[in-house]
């Protein structure tokens, strides 16, 4: 990929990384701060986003802003998933949506989809 284009399967991330960055942008400008030094992300498993495609972006994006020596940490989040049938709670097992408990494959998601700033830390 060149620089400049956006891969099809990879605009999710370009918004994503759009939408992270302006919401630090507008916290840090709110807060009269000049100068972003970390953004804390937490990112859900199952929330289909790719970190490296993120940082590719950000590393665009943040060039003349207040984020522009800013670096992104991420936290992962396991998914978590409950059985509609015995209301068992697990995690994920080798991509299989079955309960573990009882074999059903009534799987309802709790947890994992989830993306956004949990903080940022600023100067």
């Amino acid at each position: 990929m060149r620089p400049g284009e956006v891969a099809a399967g990879k605009v999710h991330e370009l918004a994503i990384t759009e939408q992270m960055l302006n919401i630090a942008l507008d916290e840090a400008k709110a807060a009269q701060v000049s100068k972003i030094t970390k953004i804390n992300l937490v990112i859900g498993e199952l929330s289909g986003v790719v970190s490296d495609c993120v940082l590719f972006y950000f590393d665009f994006l943040k060039k003349d802003t207040a984020a522009e020596e800013a670096t992104i940490d991420f936290e992962p989040v396991p998914a978590e998933l409950r059985c509609r049938d015995c209301l068992a709670e697990f995690a994920l097992p080798d991509s299989l949506w079955i309960c573990p408990n009882c074999q059903s494959s009534s799987i309802e998601v709790i947890s994992g989809r989830h993306c956004y700033v949990e903080s940022i830390e600023v100067e």
